[in-house]
C-alpha cells in the first residue's frame, strides 16, 4: 500500500469494517463533462458527434430562401484562442471566453437554368460571438466573478399517465389522463370527464373530443372503432337472431337467458352471473352459436355503416344504435350478418363509441378547422393556414421535437416490450399491426403513437394497468450546464435564422458574402443573458471549499421550464424510494426550497439520457464480484439489491441465511441466492455534506440536515486544523474542490517559498520537447466572492520527492490536504451560571488568544472617475481640507499605500469632482482675480472606508482607459507584476538549461574531440575539467568525432534556442496585455480598487456550530481561571448545555466527544515517547496498537522508514485523527479500546484525571472557588466551527440617514444605511405604558413628518428642547391613495 506525500506525515486511523470496492468518483465530473460535451473543443470538426453546440447548429442550419434560390449550410465551428487567463479575467473584471468563429458555406442557384444548377459557392468564417469556458474547478467568470451554473431536475420528456385520485368530482371517481410531453412543442393531453367521455387538448386550451383529433388525422368513424374495439357478430334470420359465442367475453356478465349445449341441457340459467367454470363448461361443449332473444342486440352500436347493397342507400351508419325499426329495415334489405361493438361496464367501456356520438364533426378537413379555432379563436380559418397550423403542432421538425430521451421513455410506455396476459384482444391486434418499437425513433408524432397512448388510456380505465409516478426519478432527468446551454443557444440562432432568411433573397442579387448575412448579436445576447442573469446561473457559493463543492453538485428542481415555489407540493418535495444513491435525503434548504434544491449522493452520476444512476456490485452465483455497474431507477426496480452492510465471508458469499435488500423499491428480507446486486459503499445514499458528518448514524435526520447545511457556512480560520474525528473522505472533498495545489506531474523540489513551488520533473514523465519544470504561484490573501479569504500555504521543502497528484500546498480550511473547517475544542457538557441558557455557548479567553477561531475577511473598496458635464474628475493628493493624518498616508498620485492600517472615514483614495459654478460677489470675483483661488471649484469625493469597518490595506489595483496617462502608482503596479512573470519565466529557463547542460555533460564528458575553443586539439579526450573552464554556451563549439553525439548536441542547441524565443515571446505577451489600456464602462476615466484585510476576533453574538446541527451564539468569554478545570489544571475551552443533547437526537456528538478524547489521548501518549526521546522502533511499535490491533483498516506502518515514522508521530502529538466513515463508522466497543489505548490503567496520568467509570467523564473542578463539581462531567474533544453569521457583519447605527422617497420614512436594513423599525408591536408597549409623548414622537419627528424633525435639528442647535410635530408624510400618501380610488378625501382646516 503506498501513500501520498501528505498520508505519510499524518495518517488517518479507519474504523471502516469493508474495504472501499469503488473509489469516490471525481466530485466535479457532472458539470465538466456536461460543458466538454457541450463544446467538443479538442474534438477535430469532422469527427465531432451531433450534440451541444453542433446538433445547435445542425438543426438550424441549412437555412433557405424563400424563393429556394440560396441556402446557406453549416460546415464547422472553432474556438480560438482566450484572451485572458482566469486570474487576468478576476482581475479586471472581464469574462474568461473564447471566441467562436464558424465556417459556413453559400450557395446561390441559377435562376435561369432549366435544372437546378450551382451558380456560386462561398464558404468563410464568421465571428459568433464570445463563449464563456469552464475553468478546471467547474466553474465560470462572468464579468470578473466567479458563477456556477445549477443542474436542474426537471419531468422528462415522453408520456404520462395519471388520474386525479379522486378529487375532480364529488362522487370521487377516478378520472384518467394521458399527457404527451415534448423536450420543444405543443403538450398534448387526453384525460376522461366523469361522464366517460373522452377528450384531447393542446397546451391546456379547451376541451375537444378525442375523436375530433382522430378524424383530423385522416381516420373515418369505422376505422376509429375497428382499432379500438373487439366486435361481436349476429346473423340476423327472418325470425329470432343467432349470436356467434366467444365463451371468455361473457365471464362476470349477469346471463339474460338460458344458454344451452347441443344436446339442450342448461349450461347457464337465466339471471345466474357466469364464473369461470360456466365458460370451462361452454368451451367444453363447442357451442359456436345460440339463439338469443332480440333484446340481446338492441341497444348494441354497429361496428360499420350499411348499405342497402341493391339501391345504394345507406341503412345505418357506424355507431348507430340497434333499434327495432332498424331490425326490419335490415331484413328488408336482405342484411343477415351484423358486427356490433364488444362492450361492457365491467373492463371494456364503450368510451370512444359514447365519444363519437358528441362529436358532430363530419370529415378530416372539418376537424381541423376546428383545431384551427381552438388554438386561434378569432382568426380566419383559410385553407393554407388551417393544413399548416395542424401540421406544425406535432408533425413538424422545427417545431416539435420529443428528443432521444422523450422517444426512449413514450415507446417503452406505450409500445411495452411483453404484453400482458390481461391485454384485450383488439390492443393485442394493435400492437401486432404496428409491431415491437426499439428505443430509437423520430422526434415527432405518428398516428400510431397517439393511436397507442390513446389506447393504454382506455385499458387504463377498464382497470388494467397501473398509473406513472411523476415523482420517479425514472420519470425526472438532469439537465446539466450543456444541455442548458444549448437550450439557450439554440433560441439564439432560431433568430438569426429569421434575420438570415429575409437576407438571403438580397444575396441572391447583391453579391453578399456570409458575414453580411449573419448577424452573430441575438446567440452572443442569449448567451450572455444565461450565464450573466438567467436562474440556473448562480454567484457561487465560495465560503469555504466544501461550500464550492457543494454548489456545483446541486440539483434544483426550480428555473425556467421547472416548478416554481408556490406551485410546488408536498410529494415533489418528499423524499422517494428511487432517490436511493442518487440524490441525498438529507441535504436540502430549510425554509420555502425544501425538498426543491437537492444534493447528488456521492457515487451518482447521470447516464446518456440524463437520468441519475448509482453504482451496485454484481453478484453471481451467490457470490459478490468486483464488477460494478451503473443502474438507472427505471433498471433498478426488476433486481434484488442487497445492502453494502450484509456480511460476506472470504470467497464473497453472504453468511446469513437472510439479506436485507430491495426489490421493486420496497425494503425486504431475500434469500441469498436471489440476490442479484449490492451496494458499492454504505455512505452511498448520502451528499458530501453529509458524509463528512462523524457517526451520521446516530443523529436524527432533522439535525443531521442542519449540519450538513451548517458546514457549508463554516469560515476559514486563520490556521486551519484537521477534524481529530473526521469520515476518512476529508482529503477527497479538499483535492477535488481544487483548493489545494497538488502536483501536475511527479519531480524533485527545487525552489519553495510562501507565494511560489519550482518542481523538476522527473525524466520520465516529462514527455520530449516539453519544458521540464512545473512553476505553481500559489495563491497569496485573495478575496471569495464572499469576502473570506483565500490562502495558500506550501506543504513541501526543497528536495523532497513528489509523485504527481500528491498534495504540495494547502488552501483555506485545508491542513495538509484534508478539509479542515473549524477547531478541535476541548468540550464540556454541563450549565455554568445559566450562561449557557437556550444554546448559548460558553468560551474560554484562552480560544480567543491563541486566536483559534480568528479568521481574515477580505473588503474591495472601489472608486471610479468620471467624464462629467462639468469636467473630468480627478484621483489627486490635492484635496482642501484633510487633516496630516489622512495625506500622510496617500502617496503622490492620491492612493493609499499597501499595509497602512486604517479605521472608518480615513480617505483611501483622493477624489476631486467638479462643482458647479456658484453665483459669485464682487467682491469675491475680484479675490479670485487677485489670488487665482480655484480650490472651491472642486468637491471632496474621496473613497473613504465605511462606518463599522477597519482593516489593513493589502492590495491596490488602478485601471486606466486606453488613451488616458498612467499615473506613477499604476506604472509602479505593472512593474512589479513584469518583475514577478520575468522571474517566474527566468526560473524555469535556469532549470531547463541546468537539465540540458546535465545532459550534454553527460553526452559528451570522456568523448574524443577533433577540435574546439580554448585551443582542444583533435584527438584529445573532452574532460570535466576542461568543461568546467568553458561557458556553458561554448560546450556547443566543441566538435565530437562521433557523429551521433554531434548530432544529439545539435539538438539540444535547437531546443535551448527554441525555449529562449518562446519565453521572449511570453514575456512579451504578458506586457502587451498589462500596458494596454484597460477596457472600462463608458465615461469611466479611471477606476482604482482598494482591497482591505479585516481580522475578525471571535467575540459574544457569533454563532457557532457543531458537526450534528448543534448551533448557538457565543454568550460570554470567560477568563481562563474561572473556566472549569480537570484534576491536573487542564481548563475547558467550551462549555455546552447538556440539555441541547436528548431533545435533539444527535447523539452522534456524545460519540464524537469521546472518540476526540482518546484521539487527543494518544497524541498526548506519542508526545511524551517523542520527548523521552524513543528510538523508532518503539514509536512503530505504539503506532502497530494504534493504527492495527483494533478493528478497522489496517495500515502499512511497516512500509514507512524510521524518519518517516519520526515525521508521523511529530504530526500525531496534537492527536491521532480518526475516520469513522458514515454507516460504517467505529462502535462503541471500539470507542471504549481505544479510550483504554489512550489511558492505560497503569498510566499515573490516567489515575491523576479522576476518570468516573468508562474513562468518558471526568470530575471537574470549578476555577472561580476551587471546589470539585457534584457529579462527573462528559469531557472530550469537538470540531467546532464558526459561522459566516459574524455579529460585526449585523451590528449597526445609524444617526440622521437616507429616507424613502415616496413615505419620507427612514429606510430599512444596514446595507442602506437605514434605521430601526418601530412596529406595531413596539407601539402597543407604549400604548400600554401610556406614553404617548414618547409615542408621538415616535410616529412623527423621528419618522416621517418632515417640516417637524427639520424643525426640531434646529431647535436643538439652538439649545431649546422643544418638539412640534406636525402631519406625517404617510398621511399624506393614505390620502392620495384614497383619492385614487375616485373618493374626494379633504383636511377640515380650521
Amino acid at each position: 500500500m503506498s501513500y501520498s506525500f501528505t498520508e505519510k506525515k499524518r495518517l488517518r486511523k479507519s474504523f471502516a469494517k469493508r474495504e472501499s470496492v469503488q473509489e469516490v468518483p471525481y466530485l466535479l465530473a457532472m458539470q465538466l463533462e456536461s460543458y466538454a460535451a457541450f463544446l467538443q473543443a479538442d474534438t477535430p470538426a469532422d469527427k465531432r458527434t451531433d450534440t451541444g453546440l453542433q446538433a445547435a447548429f445542425s438543426s438550424v442550419f441549412p437555412i433557405v430562401s424563400h424563393s429556394g434560390n440560396a441556402r446557406l449550410d453549416f460546415v464547422s465551428y472553432n474556438l480560438g484562442q482566450e484572451p485572458f487567463d482566469v486570474k487576468e479575467c478576476q482581475q479586471r473584471g472581464l469574462t474568461y471566453a473564447a471566441p467562436l468563429r464558424v465556417k459556413v458555406r453559400l450557395t446561390i442557384m441559377d435562376k435561369e437554368a432549366s435544372k437546378p444548377t450551382v451558380k456560386e459557392v462561398k464558404e468563410q468564417e464568421v465571428y459568433m460571438g464570445e463563449l464563456p469556458l469552464m475553468t478546471e474547478n467547474g466553474s465560470f467568470v462572468i464579468n470578473g466573478t466567479e458563477r456556477v451554473i445549477v443542474s436542474q431536475l426537471h419531468r422528462s420528456p415522453g408520456v404520462f399517465f395519471e388520474h386525479d385520485r379522486g378529487k375532480t368530482h364529488s362522487s370521487g371517481k377516478l378520472l384518467f389522463s394521458a399527457r404527451i410531453i415534448p423536450y420543444r412543442g405543443s403538450w398534448l393531453d387526453f384525460e376522461f370527464d366523469p361522464k366517460d367521455y373522452l377528450y384531447f387538448r393542446v397546451d391546456r386550451r379547451r376541451k375537444m373530443p378525442v375523436t375530433i383529433l382522430l378524424k383530423a388525422l385522416g381516420f373515418t368513424p369505422e376505422q376509429i372503432l375497428e382499432t379500438f374495439y373487439d366486435f361481436d357478430t349476429f346473423h340476423i334470420a327472418k325470425k329470432g337472431v343467432q349470436f356467434e359465442l366467444v365463451p371468455e367475453r361473457l365471464r362476470g356478465e349477469v346471463a339474460k337467458f338460458d344458454i344451452l349445449d347441443k344436446d339442450g341441457k342448461v349450461i347457464v340459467a337465466k339471471d345466474k352471473r357466469i364464473t369461470v367454470k360456466h365458460i370451462r363448461d361452454m368451451e367444453k361443449s363447442g357451442i359456436s352459436k345460440i339463439t338469443v332473444p332480440e333484446e340481446f342486440l338492441l341497444g348494441r352500436s354497429l361496428a360499420a355503416g350499411i348499405v342497402d347493397k341493391t339501391t345504394g342507400e345507406i341503412i345505418a351508419n357506424a355507431n348507430d344504435e340497434v333499434t327495432e325499426s332498424l331490425l326490419d329495415k335490415l331484413r328488408e334489405a336482405d342484411v343477415n350478418k351484423i358486427n356490433t361493438l364488444y362492450a361492457n361496464d365491467l373492463d371494456h367501456g364503450d368510451y370512444i363509441s359514447q365519444t363519437l356520438r358528441i362529436d358532430e364533426i363530419p370529415d378530416e378537413y372539418s376537424a381541423r378547422v376546428a383545431i384551427y379555432r381552438m388554438m386561434r379563436p378569432g382568426e380566419p380559418p383559410t385553407e393554407e393556414a388551417v393544413q399548416a397550423l395542424f401540421e406544425g403542432l406535432f408533425f413538424n421538425e422545427d417545431r416539435y421535437d420529443l428528443s432521444a430521451v422523450g422517444r426512449m421513455k413514450f415507446n417503452r410506455r406505450a409500445f411495452p416490450e411483453k404484453i400482458e396476459e390481461r391485454t384485450a384482444a383488439w390492443l393485442r391486434r394493435f400492437y401486432e399491426k404496428v409491431g415491437p418499437q426499439g428505443a430509437e425513433g423520430p422526434g415527432t408524432l405518428s398516428n400510431d403513437d397517439i393511436l397507442a397512448v390513446i389506447a393504454v388510456l382506455i385499458e387504463l380505465r377498464n382497470g388494467r394497468g397501473e398509473i406513472d409516478d411523476i415523482d420517479h426519478l425514472g420519470n425526472r432527468r438532469i439537465r446539466s450546464v450543456g444541455e442548458l446551454a444549448e437550450n439557450q443557444f439554440r433560441a439564439g440562432l432560431v433568430r438569426v435564422e429569421r434575420a438570415v432568411k429575409e437576407r438571403l433573397s438580397q444575396a441572391e442579387s447583391d453579391n453578399l458574402m456570409p458575414h453580411d448575412l449573419i448577424n452573430a448579436k441575438p446567440v452572443s445576447s442569449a448567451i450572455r443573458e444565461f450565464f450573466g442573469s438567467s436562474q440556473p446561473s448562480q454567484f457561487m457559493d465560495q465560503t469555504n471549499p466544501l461550500s464550492e463543492i457543494t454548489h456545483k453538485r446541486r440539483v434544483s428542481a426550480l428555473g425556467p421550464g421547472g416548478l416554481t415555489r408556490e406551485r410546488a407540493g408536498f410529494e415533489v418535495r418528499d423524499v422517494h424510494s428511487t432517490h436511493y444513491g442518487r440524490v441525498c435525503p438529507i441535504e436540502t434548504p430549510e425554509g420555502p426550497n425544501i425538498g426543491l434544491i437537492n444534493s447528488l449522493a456521492l457515487y451518482s452520476r447521470t447516464n446518456q439520457y440524463g437520468f441519475l444512476e448509482t453504482p451496485y456490485r454484481r453478484v453471481a452465483d451467490n457470490k459478490v464480484s468486483d464488477q460494478i455497474d451503473y443502474l438507472s431507477a427505471i433498471e433498478e426496480s426488476q433486481y434484488m439489491i442487497a445492502q453494502a452492510n450484509s456480511e460476506l465471508d472470504q470467497d464473497g458469499r453472504f453468511k446469513e441465511d437472510l439479506v436485507s435488500a430491495r426489490y421493486h423499491n420496497e425494503f425486504t428480507m431475500a434469500q441469498p441466492d436471489r440476490v442479484q446486486y449490492m451496494d458499492v459503499a454504505p455512505g452511498q445514499i448520502v451528499s458530501v455534506a453529509a458524509s463528512l458528518i462523524p457517526f451520521l448514524e446516530h443523529d436524527d435526520a432533522n439535525r443531521a440536515l442542519m449540519g450538513a447545511n451548517m458546514q457549508r457556512q463554516a469560515v476559514p480560520c486563520l490556521r486551519a486544523e484537521k477534524a481529530l474525528v473526521g469520515t476518512g473522505i476529508e482529503r477527497t472533498v479538499a483535492v477535488d474542490s481544487g483548493t489545494v495545489v497538488t502536483a501536475r506531474r511527479g519531480g524533485v523540489v527545487d525552489y519553495v517559498d510562501s507565494s511560489r513551488i519550482v518542481v523538476r520533473v522527473h525524466d520520465e514523465e516529462a514527455a520530449a520537447g516539453e519544458v521540464g519544470v512545473d512553476i505553481y504561484n500559489l495563491i497569496k490573501y485573495t478575496r471569495s466572492n464572499q469576502n473570506t479569504n483565500i490562502n495558500q500555504r506550501p506543504l513541501v521543502n526543497v528536495g523532497d520527492v513528489l509523485a504527481r497528484g500528491d498534495v504540495i500546498a494547502d488552501g483555506a480550511s485545508t491542513d495538509m490536504g484534508e478539509l479542515a473547517l473549524g477547531q478541535n475544542m476541548l468540550v464540556a457538557f454541563m450549565p455554568w451560571n445559566g450562561y449557557n441558557f437556550e444554546d448559548s455557548i460558553l468560551i474560554s479567553e484562552r480560544v480567543v488568544a491563541d486566536d483559534r477561531y480568528t479568521s481574515i475577511h477580505i473588503e474591495e473598496l472601489s472608486v471610479v472617475a468620471r467624464d462629467t458635464k462639468l469636467g473630468a474628475e480627478e484621483i489627486t493628493r490635492d484635496i482642501s481640507n484633510l487633516s496630516e493624518r489622512m495625506l500622510g498616508r496617500l502617496d503622490e498620485s492620491g492612493i493609499i499605500y499597501i499595509g497602512a492600517e486604517v479605521e472608518a472615514g480615513d480617505v483611501l483614495v483622493g477624489k476631486v469632482t467638479p462643482k458647479g459654478e456658484t453665483q459669485l460677489t464682487p467682491e469675491e470675483k475680484l479675490l479670485r482675480a487677485i489670488f487665482g483661488e480655484k480650490a472651491s471649484d472642486v468637491k471632496d469625493t474621496s473613497l473613504r472606508v465605511p462606518s463599522g469597518m477597519s482593516g489593513t490595506v493589502i492590495d491596490v489595483q488602478v485601471f486606466t482607459r486606453e488613451g488616458i496617462e498612467r499615473d506613477a502608482r499604476a506604472q509602479q503596479i505593472i512593474d512589479d507584476q513584469l518583475a514577478d512573470y520575468k522571474q517566474d519565466l527566468a526560473d524555469q529557463m535556469r532549470i531547463v538549461e541546468d537539465d540540458a547542460f546535465g545532459r550534454i555533460r553527460r553526452l559528451i564528458e570522456g568523448k574524443v574531440a577533433t577540435g574546439g575553443p580554448q585551443k582542444l586539439k583533435k584527438g584529445e579526450t573532452v574532460t570535466a575539467e576542461y568543461l568546467d573552464g568553458l561557458a556553458r554556451y561554448d560546450w556547443f563549439d566543441i566538435r565530437l568525432s562521433d557523429e551521433d553525439v554531434a548530432r544529439q548536441l545539435e539538438q539540444l542547441r535547437d531546443s535551448l534556442s527554441q525555449a529562449r524565443i518562446e519565453f521572449d515571446s511570453k514575456f512579451e505577451e504578458k506586457k502587451r496585455k498589462l500596458t494596454q489600456g484597460d477596457e472600462l464602462p463608458p465615461g469611466v476615466q479611471k477606476m482604482v480598487k482598494v482591497y482591505l484585510a479585516v481580522k475578525r476576533r471571535i467575540q459574544p453574538g457569533d454563532k457557532m456550530a457543531g458537526r450534528h446541527g448543534n448551533k448557538g451564539v457565543v454568550s460570554k468569554i470567560v477568563p481562563i481561571e474561572d473556566m472549569p478545570h480537570m484534576a491536573d489544571g487542564t481548563p475547558m475551552d467550551i462549555v455546552l448545555n447538556p440539555l441541547g443533547v436528548p431533545s435533539r437526537m444527535n447523539i452522534g456528538q456524545i460519540l464524537e466527544v469521546h472518540l476526540g478524547w482518546a484521539a487527543k489521548g494518544l497524541g498526548i501518549r506519542i508526545g511524551n515517547m517523542l520527548q523521552a526521546q524513543a528510538k523508532a522502533a518503539e514509536l512503530r511499535d505504539f503506532l502497530e496498537q494504534v493504527y492495527n490491533k483494533s478493528n478497522g483498516k489496517s495500515e502499512d506502518i511497516a512500509s514507512l522508514s524510521d524518519d518517516e515514522v519520526i515525521d508521523l508521530a511529530k504530526n500525531l502529538r496534537s492527536g491521532v485523527p480518526f475516520a469513522t466513515p458514515v454507516f460504517d463508522g467505529a462502535t462503541e466497543a471500539d470507542i471504549k479500546a481505544m479510550l483504554d489505548l489512550a489511558f492505560p490503567d497503569d498510566d499515573p496520568r490516567t489515575q491523576q484525571l479522576q476518570f468516573a467509570s468508562g474513562k468518558t467523564q471526568v470530575t471537574l473542578f470549578d476555577g472561580r472557588t476551587g471546589d470539585a463539581f457534584e457529579r462527573p462531567v462528559t469531557v472530550g474533544y469537538m470540531h467546532v466551527l464558526k459561522l459566516h453569521h459574524l455579529v460585526d457583519d449585523k451590528m449597526h447605527a445609524r444617526s440622521t440617514g437616507p429616507y424613502s422617497l415616496v413615505t419620507q420614512q427612514p429606510l430599512g436594513g444596514k446595507a442602506q444605511f437605514g434605521g430601526q423599525r418601530f412596529g406595531e408591536m413596539e407601539v402597543w408597549a407604549l400604548e400600554a405604558y401610556g406614553a404617548s409623548y414618547t409615542l408621538q414622537e415616535m410616529l412623527t419627528v423621528k419618522s416621517d413628518d418632515v417640516t417637524g424633525r427639520t424643525k426640531v435639528y434646529e431647535n436643538i442647535v439652538k439649545g431649546e428642547h422643544k418638539i412640534d410635530a406636525g402631519m406625517p408624510e404617510s398621511f399624506n400618501v393614505l390620502v392620495k391613495e384614497i383619492r385614487s380610488l375616485a373618493i374626494d378625501i379633504d383636511l377640515d382646516r380650521n
